[in-house]
């Protein structure tokens, strides 16, 4: 197939790339100030250790401290840094707030945080106050005010910090942001994401079991379910769209409404794989199956974010972002633009386009991403932190971005609780995002 562009579009996509070039030319004028990071790991879980694993592959990091309750996961993490020949790292492991005795360390440069949601914005308030720039993992917010204690910790202490979003780098993500920069969907009006992934044997792990019998997030993960219901995990989802839509660089999410459906799927896994009479099969899971938020943007665009791990469903993260030249859509990978589809109003498949619009990231690494998890991008988001410490440049996924993404999830559970109402989306820009520029991933590093 040959995929051809109209002149007015061509002449669009060229100013768009002249501008990505400026940016990338900004980018790369941060040089590399340090060669070699100590970076310390708290959390050395499934996720934790997968970090672990990344960095110690590279030359230009030690990690000489580690931080984790679980003796278990000490121990593999400990063997794991003995395997690559690198020295084994202090042990910081003397109750919850062990960790702040890491942080406390002198020969750090930054900090990876890799826990349960709840102690995430903790973790990287305390590291930030200890100048220590986190690297903090995803998950929703507990409340509206700990994203505004991120941000005015940030603020006060001149202490940046990346979100680990790493689908903001997954491959197909990043060439559509590709297509949506260079302009052939036309002005992009509406997108739909989110987190469908059934995690039945994840929330209960080994069998039936979570909290102090399970095992991995079982311990932790599950207990959400039981007291909250809301987006408990939006960012997989809007993280790609919101640099898609430029939120926090030119444009802004300002209200949302979300409602949740019945309750039903983690009841009927206990019943059909510990019985009707399991201790289990009374608990009243107050998170509801399916849970859908609409967001609205700034600039008139419209979001609908879906939360979905409670049902037998292959994985999808839902994607479809339409403008007004035409779409793209994940299930199915399929793709339809006014002008260059050969047949009018019939879906054509989406790879030839992914495959002409890779991202120049992945052009470039994806040799280096090999084996690195989560199909490559699990690099991506990490070198991303690495060369921005390296260079004390600005993290591509910033505290901004961490508090309004992640502020969904406390949102999302008031809007339900009051019927659906319509909530308000902070500004935590406090009105900076009129003047801040999108950025992410312009540079040939990031």
């Amino acid at each position: 197939m040959t995929l051809q562009i109209d002149r007015r579009r061509f002449l669009k996509a060229s100013t768009l790339m002249g501008a990505a070039a400026l940016v990338s030319n900004e980018l790369l004028s941060f040089p590399i100030k340090k060669s070699t990071l100590q970076i310390g790991i708290i959390g050395v879980g499934l996720r934790g250790s997968g970090h672990l694993e990344n960095l110690i592959r590279r030359k230009d990091i030690r990690i000489p401290a580690i931080c984790d309750i679980d003796p278990e996961r000490i121990k593999i993490a400990q063997n794991a840094l003995q395997k690559a020949n690198h020295t084994k790292a202090n042990v910081y492991a003397d109750g919850d707030y062990a960790y702040r005795n890491l942080l406390a360390r002198d020969d750090l440069d930054g900090v990876i945080i890799s826990t349960p949601w709840k102690w995430h914005f903790p973790m990287a308030i305390d590291a930030m106050q200890a100048k220590l720039p986190p690297g903090l993992e995803v998950g929703g917010a507990q409340t509206i005010q700990e994203c505004w204690d991120l941000v005015q910790t940030h603020e006060s202490t001149q202490t940046p910090m990346m979100l680990l979003e790493n689908v903001c780098y997954r491959r197909d993500i990043m060439a559509v942001l590709n297509m949506v920069r260079l302009g052939l969907f036309g002005e992009v009006i509406h997108c739909r994401c989110g987190y469908q992934h059934d995690l039945r044997n994840i929330k209960f792990y080994p069998g039936v079991s979570f909290g102090s019998e399970g095992k991995h997030e079982a311990v932790w993960r599950t207990q959400h379910a039981i007291e909250r219901n809301g987006d408990i995990y939006p960012t997989h989802g809007l993280g790609p769209v919101a640099m898609m839509l430029n939120i926090n660089r030119g444009n802004r999410l300002t209200a949302l409404t979300s409602m949740a459906s019945k309750a039903r799927g983690l009841h009927e896994y206990v019943v059909e794989h510990g019985g009707e009479d399991h201790s289990y099969a009374n608990i009243p899971f107050k998170l509801g199956d399916v849970i859908t938020t609409t967001l609205q943007c700034a600039q008139g665009e419209s979001i609908v974010i879906t939360h979905d791990t409670q049902l037998p469903r292959p994985y999808s993260l839902g994607f479809r972002v339409q403008g007004t030249k035409g779409l793209w859509m994940v299930d199915g990978n399929q793709i339809y633009i006014e002008g260059i589809s050969s047949e009018p109003h019939q879906w054509e498949q989406a790879q030839p386009y992914l495959d002409k619009y890779d991202h120049p990231l992945w052009k470039k690494y994806s040799q280096m991403s090999e084996g690195a998890g989560h199909g490559g991008m699990d690099f991506y988001v990490l070198n991303a932190y690495v060369e921005a410490l390296k260079r004390k440049a600005p993290f591509p996924i910033d505290v901004y971005d961490a508090a309004v993404w992640r502020v969904i999830t406390p949102l999302s559970e008031k809007s339900i609780a009051e019927g659906g109402s319509l909530q308000s989306i902070p500004d935590f820009t406090e009105g900076r995002w009129e003047k801040r520029t999108p950025d992410f991933a312009g540079g040939d590093i990031y």
